[in-house]
């Protein structure tokens, strides 16, 4: 079955609930949607990674999982040239 959005792709820099909990209804109706999280020395991707309770079995938050669903994810570090790069040719 094919989604509304099939032929979208989305960058989602956002983090937290708000930003992605849009770009997860945006991949709910098909879109292809890149999380892109904080990487490098220090990255700790999105602060939801680590709120809880509630945890799964293995120990990851739901917060983070609910919100995060049906996406790809990115971490890339802002500060080094070659990531930066990335971010832009992903862009364009």
């Amino acid at each position: 079955m094919s989604g509304a959005l099939d032929d979208l792709k989305i960058l989602d820099f956002s983090r937290v609930l708000a930003g992605p909990f849009a770009t997860m209804l945006l991949a709910d109706f098909g879109a292809t949607v890149v999380k892109v999280e904080r990487g490098g020395p220090g990255g700790t991707g999105d602060d939801t990674r680590s709120w809880g309770p509630p945890f799964d079995s293995t120990g990851q938050a739901t917060y983070f999982q609910a919100v995060n669903r049906n996406k790809e994810s990115l971490a890339l570090d802002f500060a080094d040239p070659a990531d930066l790069e990335r971010a832009r040719r992903l862009a364009a």
